[in-house]
């Protein structure tokens, strides 16, 4: 009976507590989160927010899925190609690498525009390269060809 990652669609603003939750009922679940600088017009606060929104890891057996459903604000589970989207453990690792590096710090500023090629395999994945699609002020798009994903990254 291997456990594996899967990807969980939670409602808005309902990530912590669902992972919370379900963590109570006896399931696995992994929401990343990272700290940001709000600022309102009469003060400035920091904020956990959720890394991924609307989203969650549970870790599982594949015919015990469908305990996540126990749980109010579980919404689905991500499909891609007609079965579950499964993340495999060291991506899951890399996520926790990263919120627990909040604070990171860039070593080197290029110039990104669309059509310039990032290697990727220093932010945990392997052998990937992504092209940025589209650059917006502080971010960028950057896209997984081999993922069929889009990557939106915040520029410093």
């Amino acid at each position: 009976m291997e456990e594996k990652w899967y990807v969980v669609y939670t409602k808005s603003r309902g990530e912590k507590k669902v992972a919370e939750q379900l963590n109570a009922l006896g399931v696995k679940a992994y929401c990343p989160v990272k700290t940001e600088m709000r600022v309102w017009s009469d003060r400035k606060k920091k904020v956990v927010v959720p890394l991924l929104p609307s989203m969650i890891l549970v870790k599982l057996p594949e015919q015990d899925r469908d305990r996540v459903f126990a749980v109010s604000g579980v919404v689905r589970y991500m499909f891609w190609g007609g079965k579950p989207v499964v993340v495999r453990e060291h991506e899951v690792e890399v996520l926790k690498e990263v919120e627990q590096n909040n604070g990171m710090e860039l070593n080197a500023v290029e110039a990104i525009g669309p059509g310039t090629q990032l290697e990727l395999s220093n932010f945990g994945f392997e052998d990937q390269s992504g092209e940025v699609k589209h650059v917006s002020g502080n971010q960028c798009w950057v896209v997984l060809k081999d993922l069929g994903y889009v990557v939106k990254l915040q520029l410093q």
